[in-house]
C-alpha cells in the first residue's frame, strides 16, 4: 500500500492512495476519539521513553519530561547528536527511529486502515523546502530503519502543488499555468513557484524561513498571557518543563479555535499550574505581535515574483496549519488581493499531494529544485589557502523519479598525499563564489591520493605536499530526493571509494573497490 507522510512539527499526517482516492488515515487517541493526525511527541522518564498518544496521556504527569516540536531538532543533527531530557541524554537518531517505529505500529494496530500484519508500507515523504540535505537524509533513513519503503522525498510546498493540480485536472480547469504556494506549517515556512501542465509540475523557485511556523504563534500567545496575568499569579517560581509544555499546548489549542469574529482569547492557566485560574487578552494584541513575522513571509513571496516576472501567477495557494491564523490571509490579501486562495485541506494538502505523487509516480512527474548551494572546500596554493568549489548550485533542477541523477565530475593530478574534502552547503554565494548566509557543514572525508596509503587509517595522517603523478577523478550524483553520493577514484593506481554524503553519515565509505 502506498502513502504520503507529512512529518510535521506538531502533527504527522498520513494520506493513503486508494484506487484514485486519497483519504486521510485516522488514529485512535487515548479518549477513544479518532484523529486525522498522529502527535510527534516524545516523553522521557529515566531510561524510559514514550511516543505519540502514549506521550499525550502523560503530559500532565510531573514524572515525565515531554519534548515538543521534535522536527525542529533535526536540521543540525549529526551522528552523535544527543538531546537532554530531565537531566539525562539520548541519541537523537535513536529517538527519531523509535518515534517513526511507533507511528508504524499505530498504522498497523490503531488506525482506520485495517492493514494485514506485515503488509508493505511504501511512502512518499515530505520535508521542508528549506531543509538541508542532512535533515532529508536523516529523516529518510529513520523511516527506512522503521520498516517503511521510501519511494522518494518531496519538498512540502511541491507536494501541496500536486494536490492543487490534481483538483484542477479533475475539474478540467483550463490553463493550469503558474502557482505560488504559501505553506506555513507548525515549524517552518516554505514558498514555491510552480509551473503546472497536464504532464506534471515544474518547480521554478523555492525558498523559505526555517524557523517560522505556528509554534512561534504559540510562543507569542504564551508570552502575552504570562505578561498579562503575572501580577495575579500565586507563587513566583519559574515554569517547569512540564508546565511550559502544557502552557504551549493550551495556547496552541486556543489559537486553533480562533476565527475572524473572535475578540478575546481566554487561556486556562489551571491546566498549567493548579490555582492559576484563567487569563484573557484582546485578540488584537495577539495579532499585532504576530504581524511582523507574517509580513516577513509575505515579503519573501514578493521577492520570488520579482525575480521571475515571466511567470504570471493567478493563484497564491495558502496551506499549512500555521496559515489558519486569521491575520495570515488578511495580510496576504492586502498585497495579493483576489489571487489568494486558501486550501480546503489546510493541514493535510501536503500529505494528500504526497499520496498522489506515490500513486502516480510512473505517469505524473514533478521536477523539483535544489534550494541550497552544495560544494567542497579544497586546499589551494599548495595548502596555503582553501577555496570553495561549487558542485551543485541552488536552483538546479532535480531529476524526476526514475530518471538519471544529476552528475558533476572533477579530474586532476593531486599535489598532496591525502585529499581532505570538507563538504558544506549554503544559502547564497558572494561575488567571489565563496559561501555566505547560512552555512551547514557536512562530512569531512579523507581519501588516499598516495597509493601506499590506500589501506591506511587516515585520521591522524597529516596532509603534506606530494606530487606522485596520480590521476584522480571525482563523480557526484544527486537523485530525485536530493541524496548526494560521491565516488573518488585513483585511476592510476586502480582503487576507488564511494560515500553517501550527509553530515550524520559520518563520512564513512559505503564501498571500496580495488582494481577499478
Amino acid at each position: 500500500m502506498r502513502f504520503g507522510v507529512d512529518f510535521g512539527t506538531t502533527r504527522i499526517v498520513v494520506s493513503v492512495a486508494d484506487r484514485g482516492n486519497y483519504p486521510l488515515v485516522g488514529f485512535e487517541e487515548p479518549e477513544g476519539l479518532v484523529r486525522e493526525w498522529y502527535p510527534p511527541l516524545v516523553a522521557f522518564r529515566g531510561a524510559e521513553r514514550l511516543f505519540g498518544w502514549d506521550t499525550w496521556r502523560v503530559q500532565s504527569d510531573p514524572d515525565w519530561t515531554v519534548v515538543r516540536s521534535f522536527k525542529r531538532m533535526l536540521k543540525h543533527a549529526g551522528p552523535n547528536t544527543t538531546i537532554e531530557f530531565g537531566g539525562g541524554r539520548a541519541s537523537l537518531r535513536d529517538v527519531l527511529v523509535e518515534l517513526v517505529t511507533a507511528l508504524r505500529d499505530e498504522l498497523y494496530a490503531n488506525s482506520t486502515l485495517n492493514l494485514e500484519a506485515g503488509e508493505p508500507l511504501e511512502i512518499m515523504l515530505g520535508v521542508p523546502a528549506n531543509a538541508n540535505s542532512n535533515q532529508r537524509f536523516l529523516t529518510a533513513e529513520a523511516f527506512r530503519a522503521a520498516g517503511f519503503t521510501v519511494l522518494g522525498i518531496l519538498n512540502e510546498p511541491s507536494a501541496a502543488s500536486i494536490e492543487y493540480a490534481h483538483l484542477a485536472r479533475a475539474s478540467r480547469r483550463a490553463g493550469l499555468g503558474s502557482l505560488l504556494v504559501y505553506d506555513l506549517g507548525g515549524g517552518t515556512f516554505d514558498a514555491s513557484l510552480v509551473e503546472m501542465t497536464e504532464q506534471g509540475n515544474t518547480v521554478i523557485a523555492a525558498t523559505g524561513i526555517e524557523d517560522f511556523g505556528g509554534d512561534d504563534f504559540d510562543e507569542i500567545l504564551a508570552a502575552l498571557v504570562i505578561e498579562s496575568a503575572r501580577g495575579d499569579l500565586p507563587g513566583g517560581e519559574p515554569l517547569t518543563p512540564g508546565e511550559r509544555f502544557r502552557l504551549l499546548e493550551e495556547c496552541r489549542e486556543k489559537k486553533e479555535m480562533l476565527n475572524p469574529n473572535t475578540r478575546k482569547i481566554t487561556v486556562d492557566l489551571d491546566r498549567v499550574r493548579t490555582g492559576w485560574g484563567d487569563a484573557s487578552i484582546p485578540v488584537g494584541d495577539f495579532y499585532e505581535r504576530c504581524r511582523t513575522l507574517i509580513e516577513e513571509s509575505r515579503d519573501l513571496l514578493e521577492r520570488v515574483l520579482e525575480r521571475h516576472p515571466e511567470h504570471a501567477v493567478e493563484t497564491l495557494y495558502v496551506t499549512g496549519g500555521g496559515a489558519e491564523l486569521p491575520p495570515v490571509a488578511r495580510i496576504l490579501k492586502e498585497t495579493f488581493g483576489r489571487r489568494v486562495r486558501r486550501s480546503a485541506y489546510m493541514r493535510s494538502a501536503t500529505a494528500i499531494g504526497l499520496a498522489i505523487a506515490a500513486d502516480t509516480m510512473e505517469v505524473f512527474h514533478l521536477r523539483d529544485r535544489l534550494t541550497r548551494n552544495f560544494g567542497v572546500w579544497r586546499e589551494a596554493r599548495r595548502g596555503a589557502d582553501v577555496t570553495f568549489d561549487l558542485l551543485l548550485p541552488a536552483g538546479a533542477g532535480l531529476p524526476a523519479p526514475g530518471e538519471a541523477p544529476l552528475r558533476t565530475e572533477r579530474a586532476y593530478h593531486p599535489v598532496h598525499n591525502v585529499g581532505y574534502f570538507r563538504y558544506a552547503e549554503c544559502t547564497r554565494l558572494g561575488p567571489d563564489a565563496q559561501p555566505l548566509g547560512d552555512i551547514t557543514a557536512w562530512d569531512e572525508i579523507r581519501f588516499p591520493f598516495e597509493p601506499s596509503l590506500s589501506n591506511a587509517d587516515l585520521t591522524d595522517v597529516p596532509v603534506t605536499p606530494h606530487a606522485s603523478g596520480q590521476w584522480i577523478e571525482e563523480e557526484y550524483t544527486c537523485d530525485a530526493s536530493g541524496h548526494i553520493r560521491v565516488t573518488i577514484s585513483n585511476r592510476t593506481a586502480g582503487y576507488r571509494r564511494e560515500y553517501n554524503l550527509g553530515r550524520w553519515s559520518d563520512g564513512a565509505a559505503v564501498g571500496a573497490t580495488i582494481g577499478s
